[in-house]
Formats: C-alpha cells, structure tokens, sequence
C-alpha cells in the first residue's frame, strides 16, 4: 500500500516555515527561492497555520494590500489540516480534493516531521503505476515477476 511514509522517505522531511510576524514579502521571498507553493507559519514549537501563494492571491492582491506591508499572521490559513505519516495516498488525495488544498502537513504520533503537496502525491502514484506496468510487461512476455 503506497503511505505517506514513503513520500517523506524519498523528498526528505526539511520543513520550510516562517514566522507569524514576517511580512508577506519574507515570505514570497522564501517560496520563490525554494520553488515551493506553501510554508508552514511556525511560533517556536507551535504550527499556527500555513501560508500559501493561494493566500496571497485571494486575501492580498485582490484586495489591493501590499506584501511588504502585511503580516503573515493576518493572510495564513489557521485551519491546518494534517495527515499521518501512515496515512494511505488515497486518504491524503481525498483530504486534498474535498478540502480543495495542495499541501498537507505531515504528523507522526502528532510531532510536525514534514510536508506534501499535490505534486508529491501525483509523482509517487505515477511511479508506483509504472512499475506495476513494467512488471506485468515483464510477466506477460515470460520473465520472473517482480
């Protein structure tokens, strides 16, 4: 079964985050360095919530408010939904699609120990489809099964 594990155990759990009181701006900064689309908003050792390009566009820009003037604390998501590390990707893909988000937190016995997105689940169920097509292939044309 393809588990939420084995998307930390292959991107790594490095946890990108910033702190409430940084402006948008730090923010935007980080996600563009890193080539990422959301950042966990963390106080010390609280999760306060979750700042996304999302939240950006929709409570920033559109209503005219400049980045470098607006706190992260003021536009983050504070409603954080989070998945277990042991969580099956059909969990997380139905978390994401009736939540409508890119971006789970990932928990294990409730301490923070990475983030997915979208595209990290997307990537592993192509790959583990992959396989399998490679090795029905394999089976079909008389090879051992892998």
């Amino acid at each position: 079964m393809l588990t939420v594990n084995k998307i930390i155990s292959k991107k790594g759990n490095e946890i990108y985050s910033v702190h409430p009181n940084q402006t948008v701006y730090e923010a935007l900064t980080i996600l563009a360095e890193k080539e990422i689309g959301a950042l966990l908003v963390i106080d010390g050792d609280e999760i306060c919530g979750i700042f996304s390009e999302r939240d950006y566009a929709r409570k920033l820009i559109l209503k005219g408010i400049f980045s470098k003037e607006a706190l992260v604390k003021d536009v983050m998501t504070k409603d954080l939904i989070t998945i277990s590390v042991d969580a099956n990707i059909f969990e997380c893909m139905s978390l994401m699609s009736d939540h409508k988000i890119r971006h789970l937190p990932v928990l294990k016995d409730e301490k923070l120990v990475g983030m997915i997105s979208i595209g990290d689940v997307v990537n592993l169920v192509i790959h583990s489809q992959k396989e399998t097509i490679e090795s029905l292939e394999s089976y079909i044309k008389g090879g051992s099964y892998a």
